[in-house]
């Protein structure tokens, strides 16, 4: 087991993490360059998801796995399941409305199981059902399989992921290929899921907090460097080659997110305070906030510097998210204080 006591950086990043993913939806770089957009947004930004999945690996799933036994999940997986199954419901009513308004309602069964389990009620809650649906295969793999035959599957589940989303129209050229990912996306619209994607990220990070490995900060630094720089090549390329379905998964997005991680383990510094709430809230409410400042830009007439000027289109959604998840967490402390001071 890795001995760590301040873990005040892993925390720190979340909220840096959740601004990336922000502006995988709001492309702050589009008014000024296309291509400095795409690799700043679809490339830098997707180590997003994979660092909170990374972090629900190394301190969810990795005491789950240092104490498994039947298939019982402990204490604090179930907690973390349900806590998270939880928040996409109430997710998933909250924006129901808009999902009405634009119209985007499917109009059978078949569609929204799809979205359900795999798509996401909304365009971001994607995550939630994959960060699920992934600890699920995880814990169902290590009741039959080794550390060393997990590492293998999920592994291959990521490389078979990649092919169907930055590979796509490359690896759909062959008939065979092309055949088996058209059966894919009639289930999920990609590949980007609990299934191909999510098992991986969470898999890493139980390695790296039940694993022996250790680098020095130096050589993550170095590591992150030279893999981030190959990343935004491989990104690059794939989209100029016209060669992507979506653009979620590289296959140097791994060696980045190990040494992004070996790197923020190594670091000691002072926590933010509400950083994981904060993060969380940020997440959840930005795609509600995209839509506050573009309402808001009609009614005063700022529509061109609002919405048109990317970044400060950007700034504003950040603003006005980060103002209305700071008005949560208070709510949500002076409540919890309340109830503390009751007992």
């Amino acid at each position: 087991m890795r001995q760590k006591k301040n873990y005040a950086a892993i925390d720190n990043f979340r909220l840096a993490d959740a601004l990336l993913i922000v502006a995988i939806h709001t492309a702050p770089l589009a008014s000024f360059n296309e291509t400095a957009d795409f690799l700043v947004t679809y490339c830098l930004g997707r180590i997003g998801v994979p660092f909170f999945l990374m972090v629900s690996g190394f301190f969810v799933l990795a005491p789950y796995q240092r104490k498994r036994g039947p298939i019982t999940l402990s204490r604090g997986l179930g907690k973390f399941l349900k806590k998270t199954a939880l928040l996409y419901l109430i997710s998933t009513l909250l924006y129901l409305p808009l999902k009405f308004y634009a119209g985007n309602i499917s109009d059978n069964v078949g569609g929204w199981l799809k979205e359900i389990f795999f798509d996401g009620t909304f365009y971001h809650l994607w995550y939630l059902p994959a960060v699920i649906l992934g600890c699920l295969l995880i814990v169902g793999l290590l009741q039959f399989c080794s550390p060393m035959a997990v590492s293998v599957i999920v592994f291959v589940l990521y490389i078979l992921g990649v092919l169907g989303d930055s590979y796509y129209n490359l690896v759909s050229q062959v008939p065979f290929l092309k055949t088996a990912y058209e059966g894919i996306f009639t289930v999920s619209s990609y590949t980007r899921n609990g299934i191909f994607f999510a098992p991986l990220f969470l898999w890493m990070g139980v390695l790296l907090a039940n694993g022996k490995v250790r680098i020095s900060k130096k050589t993550a630094g170095i590591g992150l460097a030279v893999s981030l720089a190959g990343m935004l090549a491989e990104g690059f390329a794939s989209y100029a080659l016209q060669w992507q379905k979506h653009n979620s998964m590289y296959f140097l997005l791994i060696p980045v997110m190990f040494f992004l991680f070996e790197l923020l383990l190594s670091l000691e510094c002072r926590e933010l305070g509400m950083a994981r709430d904060l993060s969380m809230y940020i997440y959840i409410l930005h795609p509600l906030c995209i839509v506050v400042v573009r309402g808001a830009a009609d009614v005063l007439k700022m529509k061109e510097l609002l919405v048109e000027q990317s970044l400060v289109h950007y700034l504003a959604v950040v603003a006005v998210t980060s103002l209305l998840s700071l008005a949560i967490v208070e709510i949500k402390t002076i409540f919890q204080r309340q109830f503390m001071e009751m007992d």
